[in-house]
Parts: structure tokens; sequence; C-alpha cells
């Protein structure tokens, strides 16, 4: 027993470990069931936080229309421009013969959106958007056929359609863009005149459209879905009769829309986010980590001590371990809500991938938020078992660590954004509870 007692000040002093302890009954498996068993609740494990900045995120086939910009107070200027091909599932007006095709006149032309039902920042205030024509085909420089946050394509200076609106996200109505009369006429034109016959054709002539965000007043970024379409109005005139027809042209191929989406990081904390093989601690950033959507930002958490926990004695074993991470006070709202969990990755010291944290059983693990309400949102939190990925890392015969990283389920699709408090935080910590059994 005084060996014991030995061992786990040793490795309190190396990892300074908490000293509440628990004895006795600690259901893990029948074979830890002995009477003089120990569990040891270890609570003060060294966790260091960072903030990382993948290089880019895809952002094609993600089936959602991204348009709007705004300013946050935290992490800066947030913009979102949304890029897409076209096609239709004809390209002949409703003729049987050329001279019957003579009788049809252009309308007009609008752009049609969808609200897919989500929004984020201010939709009290207006939003302004413009249309414009592409000056090359959709289509990615890289062999993987993905387009990324930070890809573009060129677009031509004027606007073929301009909107202010308040945004209504949850409502099923739509936007209708009125578009430029001189375009739909020679769209029309190309149709009515068989100049544009098929899908090749067609994007030669319209290679594809790109909305884009003004940044004089817009507060928000809205999704909008892929049911959106560009629709041609024209009629037939025939003596005093007048029928009226719609032509529409649809995003058909997920694979060739994307968002581009950017963050202006001036003047913030993470102004000096590095390479993404780096990280950025939150001993620099006012003892806070940072994850966005969109952006590629995401939160990392090292555990440098974790193999320390061997010592304690000759035989024992982490059994279970819960990770809280708490977010920071003042810094979510309704504008800016919090999400219901979080996704976990696995990855080396350069940030590099390797899979998603999961159970024993192989499915995905998430951190899950309590929302439980208290007068100074202390059980608010994101909480995660990590016992069998820190009793792996206890085990490791080589000098490689893994750390966890941390980033929002709709990272590739969404602006959303969050601030976690480290271990140092004033009010809002980082909690790591390590149930060690020596046996």
């Amino acid at each position: 027993m005084y060996k014991f007692i030995l061992m786990v000040c040793f490795a309190f002093a190396m990892v300074s470990c908490g000293t509440d302890t628990d004895a006795g009954e600690f259901v893990v498996g029948s074979d830890y069931l002995a009477v003089n068993n120990k569990v040891i609740l270890i609570d003060t494990v060294t966790v260091e936080m960072s903030t990382i900045n993948f290089d880019s995120l895809i952002t094609s086939n993600k089936s959602r229309i991204l348009v709007g910009n705004y300013d946050d107070p935290i992490f800066g200027k947030v913009k979102s421009n949304s890029y897409f091909q076209l096609a239709a599932d004809s390209y002949s007006l409703i003729s049987t013969t050329d001279t019957e095709s003579a009788n049809y006149v252009f309308d007009s032309i609008s752009m049609i959106l969808k609200y897919d039902n989500y929004y984020y920042g201010d939709t009290t205030k207006v939003q302004t958007f413009s249309i414009h024509r592409l000056l090359q085909k959709v289509k990615p420089n890289t062999d993987d056929d993905s387009f990324y946050n930070n890809s573009s394509l060129n677009y031509s200076s004027e606007s073929l359609g301009t909107v202010s609106y308040k945004p209504r996200p949850l409502e099923k109505d739509s936007i209708n863009i009125k578009m430029d009369v001189t375009f739909g006429e020679a769209l029309f034109l190309k149709l009515k005149k068989r100049e544009v016959t098929d899908f090749d054709s067609f994007a030669e002539y319209l290679k594809g459209l790109v909305l884009v965000p003004e940044t004089t007043n817009s507060s928000s970024v809205i999704g909008f879905g892929l049911t959106s379409k560009v629709r041609l109005y024209y009629s037939k005139y025939l003596g005093d009769d007048i029928d009226s027809y719609v032509k529409d042209f649809t995003i058909v191929d997920a694979t060739k829309q994307f968002n581009a989406i950017s963050l202006d990081k001036s003047g913030t904390l993470i102004q000096d986010l590095p390479a993404s093989n780096s990280k950025l601690s939150s001993l620099l950033t006012n003892n806070q980590g940072f994850i966005q959507s969109g952006t590629g930002v995401a939160c990392r958490i090292d555990f440098p001590n974790i193999k320390q926990l061997k010592y304690i004695s000759d035989k024992g074993a982490i059994v279970d371990a819960e990770l809280i991470l708490k977010p920071v006070n003042n810094t979510y709202s309704e504008k800016f809500p919090l999400s219901d969990s979080l996704q976990v990755y696995v990855a080396d010291k350069l940030n590099r991938i390797s899979g998603s944290l999961n159970s024993s059983s192989g499915t995905a693990l998430f951190a899950k938020l309590n929302k439980q309400s208290d007068e100074f949102n202390e059980n608010v939190g994101y909480s995660l078992s990590v016992g069998g990925f820190l009793q792996k890392e206890m085990l490791k015969q080589s000098d490689s660590k893994s750390s966890l990283i941390f980033v929002l389920p709709t990272i590739s699709k969404a602006v959303n954004r969050l601030v976690l408090g480290d271990q140092k935080h004033l009010n809002n910590k980082i909690q790591l509870k390590i149930y060690y059994l020596s046996y």
C-alpha cells in the first residue's frame, strides 16, 4: 500500500493530477471487480487548446447556395459568393414549325431563389446581392473535380440583376430577382433561332452565374436550395390570342455549384493564424479557442502529459474519461446560436487528420451540447467521452502524440462559429475528468 501511495504521489507531481479518489465498485467488467481495486478520479491533467486553419474545404456538391456577408464582432468579415452552372430539360421553344416560332416574343427573365431554412447573422436588416455572368466555365483547376471555399471563377463586373430584401429564411416563399432585359432577350433569340440546341452549345454561350453580396449593408448569410432557377418568360401572339410560356434553367449538376467563403481576420485575436500545419495557442488569444464553418477555422486539443499516467501503478488503465468544452459567455446569442454537437477528428502534430474519433464499436463520437440553463451558464458545455482515446495515447510506445480536432457538423456548407475557453479561462474552463483503475 505504501508503494502504491508513493506511485500516486509521483504521478500527481508529474501531471498535476487531482486528489479526489473513489474506492471500490466501478463497473468496467468482471475482470476488474476485485475488492482491492481502486478507481482514482484525476481532474487536473494538463489540457492544451489552440486554433488551427485548414488550407481549404470542399464546398461543391453540398446542395446549398450560400450568399451574404456580415461583420462578425469576434471573427472578422465573413463573405460568401455562390457559383453555379445552369442547364435546361430542352433547348427549344414550344413550337412545331419555324413559321409558328416566329410568333414568339420575349417577355422577361428572373431568378427565383428558394430558401432552404439556413441563415446566420441578423436577418432583421436588409441584405443586398447581385447576379453576374461567369467568364469561364465551371470547371475545377485541380485533378479531384472539386471546388473549395477558396476557389473562384472570373465573372463580369456588369450586374444582370440586383435585389435588396429582408431575409425570411424560415418561410416557404421565394425571392424573385428581375434580371437584365438585354441579357434575357439575347438568350431568348439564341433559342428561337436555334443557335443553342443542346447543353454544350448552351454552356458555351452562358458558362454560369455567380451571386455576389454587397459589403455596404449586408448583415447575414442566407442559404437557398438547388431547386432555385432562372426562368425565361415568353409569349405567342396569334391574332387576338396570347399564350404565355416559361423556360426554366436549373442547377442540374450539384458538383458544378460551390460557395466561395472568405474571412478577413484583420484586427481580430486570430488574425495571426499560421499555416495549416501549425497552431495558434490559446495563451495568445485570451485563453480561447475558435471554430468556424466554411472558413476552415478549427479548435485543437492536446494532452501533452498523458503518458505519465501509466506510472501511477504497476497495473492500471484509464477506464473512462470525460472532456467538457465550455462556450465562452457572451459569444453566443440568438443571432449566433450554439450548435447541438461538434464533430471530432484525430490528427497528428501537423494537423493531418487520420479519421474521426470513434467508440470501441467503431461509431463516430460527437461532443454533445448540454443546454440545461442556470443563472451563470455554468452548465452549458459540450461533453465527450475520451477514455478509449486517452488509454491508447497513454500506452503508445512511440513518441508520437495525437490531437483532437473539433469542428462544427456543417463545416462545408455554413458559417456558424464557436468560441471555447481553455484551462486557464476565467469563467469557462475546459474540464477533463479521468477515471483511472489500478488492479
